[in-house]
This record gives structure tokens, C-alpha cells and sequence, in this order.
């Protein structure tokens, strides 16, 4: 679903991330999740690669699924966050210019 090419040179991180919308789109049927929060996983997932963790044994997929679900709530919650301060403003200044 994700491929991940490194082509860092110093300690900058440059790579490129390619993923498989067709596959994007059958584990969020499978899985039965929106295909926005599945698209989501697999970014993180490359992400994570280009940090160092890896998902060759077990283990190492355990960590990796740890650390994606870890992004992915953090992910939502920032953009929770942000929409319900949004409703706020928006109520705030809908009530300034209205004289409320």
C-alpha cells in the first residue's frame, strides 16, 4: 500500500512517499474506516520509515501499528481541536457583528 524511497543526503529528510489509492481504498472497506483516515495510516506509515522503524518481524509491526495509531489520534485531535475553535470564532464574531 505505501512505498517509501530516502533520498536524504544530509540531515534534512527528502523522500518520496507512493501509495496505492486502489489499495488505500480496499482496506477501508475491509476495515470498514473512512478512506480519508486510511490514506492518513499509510502517510504516517511512510513517515515512520523515514524515522527509522521498520516492520520486517513481527515486532517491528507491532511498534510500527503503535506509533500509526498514535499519529492518526493525534492527527484527529488536532483537527477536532481546531474545527470546534473555528465553530467558536465563528459564533463569537457572528455575535460581535450582530450586537449580541
Amino acid at each position: 500500500d505505501v512505498i517509501t524511497f530516502d533520498l536524504s543526503h544530509d540531515e534534512k529528510i527528502y523522500a518520496e512517499i507512493y501509495i496505492s489509492t486502489d489499495r488505500v481504498k480496499d482496506n477501508a472497506h475491509i476495515y470498514q474506516i473512512p478512506k480519508y483516515e486510511e490514506m492518513c495510516r499509510v502517510i504516517f506509515h511512510g513517515a515512520l520509515h523515514l524515522c527509522g522503524y521498520k516492520d520486517k518481524t513481527k515486532k517491528e509491526s507491532l511498534v510500527m501499528r503503535e506509533k500509526e495509531s498514535y499519529y492518526l489520534n493525534l492527527y484527529k485531535l488536532y483537527f477536532t481541536w481546531n474545527r470546534i475553535r473555528s465553530d467558536y470564532l465563528y459564533l463569537f464574531y457572528s455575535m460581535v457583528l450582530e450586537g449580541i
